[in-house]
């Protein structure tokens, strides 16, 4: 299996299965003599980590970080940076049930037919619980932002057909964290919440969107051909598990509009070059412009569900996959703190990236 390591100077090779003994990473390319919060990077997997409420997957897992070589004194070495975060409470036999078979909307049947071969607790490499070494190089990535004053937030914006369509800059965004759902407007999370726990009583599971910022950023970040920053973004949010649809700025709503509604227009202020809007969602050409990148990324509802449904196994046999396990009815609340990550490490690499081209 190729293709496990993400960005181009920082850079993360992460490994491990959801059921294996720890799930862990690399990261290389991580400047030195930087002063690293380990809480910080801690108070982040606890924001991803199962069993933190009644809405998401009650499988028990500290997720307790422990870092291998890199950081000396709390401070980098511009070494690779490894860690690891073992795995405590799989409960493998969940899923002997489905050795043989396939799950709909899993990965079983692609690994299967693609390696010859799966590891079928819990999905193995499958599994969103590869993404903890996401969040825990994201976690650097954004302390390191944060020096340069660049900030990355996410927030859960819609559950089903439940949205709250209110611009981010009228948000309260120290409030992300104040509810179970990740939502900044107390009502809607309340309705949100309610919703994932009926669903979650009927044994179902709900999709959601997640909105994605990055405020303060330099101008100049982004390469403008292949690697232009918003595609750089659309492939790290696509990469997360369950993740079907990704949009910046205007969005799919732009091509209802005309160019002379939806330009952004040049104006000059005290802080020099700026838009008048920012339908553009801070990237122009593929490079950043300084205005607030943002963008949404659209989950699906998780495919295991607590029903019987019909499938085939490995033989090419009808059988029935019954839901048994500990699930989340509604992944959004957890992702929160993988999008964030993932945009932390598309804009330091970046901008590592822009420091290179200039003596």
């Amino acid at each position: 299996m190729s293709s496990n390591s993400f960005g181009e100077i920082f850079c993360l090779t992460s490994y491990g299965e959801s059921h294996g003994k720890a799930i862990g990473g690399i990261i290389d390319g991580c400047p030195a003599g930087l002063t690293i919060d380990l809480d910080a990077i801690q108070f982040e997997l606890d924001r991803r980590k199962p069993g933190q409420s009644k809405i998401t997957t009650q499988r028990k897992e500290a997720d307790q970080v422990e870092f291998l070589s890199g950081i000396f004194e709390g401070q980098t070495l511009g070494t690779p940076i490894a860690f690891q975060i073992l795995n405590s409470d799989p409960k493998s036999k969940d899923y002997a049930h489905i050795k043989d078979a396939y799950r709909p909307s899993h990965a079983d049947y692609t690994y299967d037919a693609k390696y010859g071969i799966r590891d079928y607790r819990g999905g193995g490499r499958s599994s969103a619980r590869e993404t903890i070494a996401r969040v825990v190089a994201g976690a650097i990535a954004k302390q390191i932002l944060k020096e340069l004053g660049v900030a990355t937030h996410a927030y859960v914006s819609a559950v089903g057909e439940i949205e709250m369509d209110i611009c981010h800059r009228d948000l309260d965004l120290s409030k992300l964290d104040s509810n179970i759902v990740r939502c900044p407007d107390e009502t809607i999370a309340t309705e949100m919440i309610s919703h994932i726990d009926t669903v979650r009583k009927q044994g179902d599971t709900v999709g959601g969107v997640i909105t994605g910022l990055a405020l303060n950023v330099p101008v100049g970040l982004g390469e403008p051909v292949f690697d232009k920053l918003h595609a750089e973004l659309a492939k790290a949010m696509m990469s997360i598990n369950a993740v079907k649809g990704f949009e910046y700025g205007g969005g799919f709503e732009m091509c209802k509009r005309r160019g002379s509604e939806v330009n952004d227009l040049f104006i000059s202020d005290e802080e020099g070059v700026t838009t008048k809007t920012n339908y553009s969602g801070g990237i122009q050409g593929g490079i950043s412009n300084g205005e607030d990148i943002y963008f949404k990324v659209a989950f699906k509802p998780v495919a295991t569900i607590m029903q019987d449904q019909k499938s085939l196994n490995d033989k090419g046999e009808e059988v029935i996959v019954k839901g048994k396990g500990r699930h989340d009815p509604c992944v959004v609340p957890r992702a929160v703190a993988i999008v964030e990550a993932m945009t932390a490490m598309v804009l330091l690499d970046h901008y590592l990236r822009n420091k290179s081209t200039k003596l």
